[in-house]
């Protein structure tokens, strides 16, 4: 079976392209064959898109908080009636194991428009300062453009709390992952947002991306993908001085002090670091322990990579379905072979497919010690189910190896004593830390220090991307 995304959505109405005949494959990342086509916009599908949403924008900024709320909450009910249809097609395109694909890329997405209506809840879109009013304003036409990763997860992440806060929108979702970007795509026409609100083209970051950032129709861009693609998003905005927030890459730490209970934390590191087969920018790829107990780590950390099934991920037993894409396999089997090449040591997994895995863009479980600041695997970023273990001499040196990288997006404490942890999670140089493995909160700022991006989403904190603030001198009476 194959699938064919050729239309974009633009002014409420499912389109043809500008330029129809610019066709991109889509592979399956299992069997490496054709299973879609998807057709590549250009600069006058931007064009078009950007105008309907300029045009929507008057008359959509003016809606109530309680209006946007009901649109959303159609949103909602639809993407948790069609839960397993999106589930089914991220399997599909990028890999994610079904049981993965069920329990956290979908999930999690239909996460981010719960947050957006209980924030809209009791929003201040207006506040009282002495005489001032404090109004907060929608920023007008939003640039989105999500990554192939988390395709469902990434676009809610933006598209709810722009709806939420009055703005329209245009979306680039990846060109990789096209199939639930459709999907989702026809769930904002089924549940009636207004034509220009939502518009979506797929295409490429040189053609899409760029027409989208440089626009001067365009009142923001909110990019979340690599560090190199971040900094291309802002170049082509400087000249429009456009507000642009980025959630980039990410190498987070994982410390484990030396009073944790290691048998509990080092599988759950290794669950954390490998889920979504690393391909996830907060991934804490890096596990800090403490040097005189690195072997006791490496035993328990083999064991626990070893024990994820690696697999086809239509079957529900799989925990590590294949890589996402070719590039991204290329990329993780050569910096597998760096790591090897200057002299760190894989405990378990290493080059190549796992035994009986032919074809597909399969991976093994990986775990690499005798690994320093200076290795290639513990700097750069993998986005594989690589997982760097690397020794510490004490609690500064922990914290000091800890930040010592140009990325600063998520981290991890382990301690049995909370106020310990809590210490060490205050030296952190990064946007989020997860002290001894809390579950997860579509409402937690999310986003990075350093090259890992500026900006927030998730929650209110996302609401403020979205928003400008206007000052109203003598609005009260004294």
């Amino acid at each position: 079976m194959t699938t064919t995304c050729d239309k974009f959505y633009i002014d409420g109405e499912w389109v043809a392209p500008a330029a129809p005949g610019k066709v991109q494959p889509v592979i399956s990342p299992v069997s490496e064959e054709q299973i879609g086509t998807v057709s590549m916009g250009g600069t006058e599908d931007v064009e078009r898109a950007v105008s309907a949403a300029r045009r929507a924008f008057p008359t959509f900024s003016a809606t109530s908080p309680e209006e946007r709320a009901q649109m959303l909450q159609k949103v909602l009910a639809l993407l948790e009636e069609r839960a397993e249809d999106f589930a089914q097609a991220i399997t599909r395109e990028m890999g994610s194991a079904i049981a993965f694909s069920r329990a956290g890329q979908v999930p999690f997405g239909i996460a981010h428009v719960r947050a957006a209506i209980e924030v809209l809840a009791d929003f201040p879109f207006l506040r009282q300062e002495g005489t001032t009013a404090i109004a907060r304003e929608p920023i007008g036409v939003c640039g989105l453009i999500t990554p192939w990763n988390w395709p469902l997860y990434q676009v809610t992440a933006k598209v709810a709390p722009a709806l939420a806060t009055g703005c329209t929108m245009v979306l680039k979702p990846s060109e990789l992952s096209p199939f639930s970007a459709q999907m989702f795509a026809q769930v904002i026409d089924d549940a009636g947002i207004p034509a220009g609100v939502f518009n979506m083209i797929m295409g490429g970051g040189p053609d899409v991306g760029a027409a989208l950032s440089s626009h001067p129709e365009v009142d923001m861009v909110s990019i979340t993908g690599s560090t190199r693609a971040g900094i291309q998003v802002a170049q082509a905005a400087a000249p429009t001085v456009k507000r642009v927030t980025q959630e980039l890459g990410g190498k987070s730490p994982n410390i484990l002090l030396d009073d944790a209970d290691f048998a509990r934390v080092v599988p759950l590191g290794v669950g954390a670091a490998l889920r979504n087969v690393g391909q996830s920018c907060s991934a804490p790829t890096r596990m800090l322990v403490p040097k005189e107990r690195l072997a006791e780590v490496e035993e328990i950390a083999a064991a626990a990579a070893q024990a994820m099934i690696v697999g086809d991920p239509a079957d529900e037993e799989t925990v590590l379905g294949p890589l996402a894409n070719r590039p991204q396999f290329d990329k993780v089997q050569s910096l597998i072979e760096v790591g090897i090449a200057e002299g760190a040591r894989p405990i378990c997994g290493g080059p190549g497919r796992p035994e009986g895995l032919e074809r597909g863009f399969f991976a093994k479980a990986t775990v690499f010690s005798d690994v320093t600041q200076d290795l290639r695997i513990a700097r750069e970023e993998i986005f594989g189910p690589v997982l760097v273990l690397i020794g510490y001499e004490d609690e500064a040196d922990a914290v000091r190896i800890a930040n010592d990288t140009c990325y600063g997006l998520g981290s991890h404490v382990q301690s049995a004593d909370l106020e310990r942890a809590r210490r060490v999670a205050r030296q952190i140089r990064a946007g989020q830390v997860h002290i001894n493995q809390p579950a997860w909160s579509a409402h937690a700022a999310f986003g990075g220090y350093k090259q890992s991006g500026n900006g927030r989403e998730y929650g209110a904190f996302g609401f403020e991307e979205y928003l400008e603030t206007k000052a109203m001198l003598g609005y009260f009476p004294e």
